[in-house]
């Protein structure tokens, strides 16, 4: 667990560390400094939670699961109001609260699937049946999926109930109840971008990138021409073209064209591998958790990060269409930011409780009737 835990934690670091060096040079080519200030304050905020997630037993987190979920939905209900949520780029996202913004979609993020792990810890064998595999959690879902959606963040709902029917899976919910839920809600997200002219733009523009260069596929295009012109060693940091005005967005969703077209492809195949890492760690401590609640939280949080990167790498080299998803630790946004490092806080915190750092606990024992594993079975490492 101990190399786990390391390589998790180096491979954030990195991330985080090369994140704020491009944001410096995505910076040059603007005026003032404040979004690079305001990404060293959600670096020094999410570290701090960062570091409070690890230090504290995870387990506390069940306690607060239904009310932190609660909280969120009504900062997502509040983020549509006119007046109370800030419209920025065509769409309600954010709450200004004065020295920055805040985005309530990223904490709906973490909270629901905080909810949705205590929700399968609790009702343990019974998430096979219908009422607790799908029907409750599922209104969760659609709620939280929903207040997203009309936001509008197509992205963020499509990422979000990717991994929220992954976490339902291993949860224990039959895949049988799963599959209709997500192929409806494929249909019906696939009608809803038909019926929008911005979105179906973004569709032709993926699937004709020459033709629509010059239109909605400009930025997309450009990313491609700063990663091909970086080659292998890069133009030198500081060196970028591309950010001069030709990827609009290069700072936040586009950063890894930036990457790529300054230090060349082996920079931007570290990225990759870094993210692999975390990716086969974060499942090597969930799998290994001593309950539940953490095998499933950690899958979650693993999930999370790890298709959240795979979308936004996907969508800057031209693999997939664009769906404005953040890089994870890298890309400008500071409530991304702090709800990312958070959510390795408690990767990190459950690896600290685990089985194999001496838990006698078996996280996989047979449980109650009743479907839960009682607390005083769970014990502190080194206890008796």
């Amino acid at each position: 667990m101990r190399y786990a835990t390391n390589i998790l934690a180096i491979c954030v670091a990195g991330l985080l560390a090369l994140g704020i060096v491009m944001l410096y040079s995505a910076g040059m080519s603007q005026s003032g400094a404040r979004f690079r200030v305001m990404q060293l304050v959600g670096a020094g905020l999410g570290m701090l939670v960062c570091f409070i997630a690890t230090a504290i037993d995870y387990r506390w987190l069940k306690k607060i699961a239904f009310p932190l979920f609660g909280f969120s939905l009504v900062l997502l209900l509040l983020v549509l109001v006119p007046g109370v949520g800030t419209f920025r780029n065509g769409a309600y996202r954010w709450l200004d609260l004065g020295p920055m913004y805040f985005q309530p979609s990223e904490l709906a993020k973490i909270s629901l699937l905080i909810a949705l792990a205590a929700w399968g810890h609790l009702h343990g064998r019974r998430m096979s049946e219908f009422k607790y595999g799908l029907a409750f959690p599922g209104i969760a879902i659609g709620l939280t999926l929903g207040f997203i959606f009309l936001e509008p963040d197509y992205g963020t709902t499509m990422l979000l109930a990717s991994v929220c029917c992954i976490l339902l899976f291993v949860a224990g919910s039959n895949w049988k109840y799963i599959v209709p839920p997500m192929a409806a809600g494929a249909v019906l997200m696939g009608v809803s971008i038909m019926n929008n002219t911005v979105r179906m733009k973004r569709i032709m523009a993926f699937l004709h990138p020459e033709q629509y260069r010059e239109d909605v596929g400009f930025q997309s295009y450009q990313a491609m021409l700063a990663l091909g012109s970086g080659g292998t060693t890069g133009l030198g940091l500081g060196n970028g073209r591309q950010k001069l005005g030709f990827v609009p967005e290069h700072h936040t969703d586009f950063i890894f064209s930036v990457i790529g077209e300054e230090l060349g492809v082996i920079a931007t195949i570290g990225v990759l591998l870094a993210f692999v890492a975390i990716f086969i760690c974060g499942l090597y401590i969930a799998w290994n958790a001593r309950d539940r609640f953490g095998m499933i939280l950690g899958t979650g949080i693993t999930f999370l990060i790890g298709l959240q990167a795979f979308i936004n790498i996907g969508v800057v080299t031209s693999a997939l269409p664009n769906k404005g998803l953040p890089l994870p630790f890298i890309s400008y946004g500071p409530s991304s930011l702090v709800m990312m490092l958070s959510g390795v806080g408690i990767l990190l915190s459950i690896a600290s409780y685990s089985q194999v750092n001496g838990s006698e606990y078996d996280a996989h024992e047979p449980e109650s009737d009743s479907g839960f594993v009682p607390e005083q079975q769970e014990l502190l490492p080194g206890s008796t």
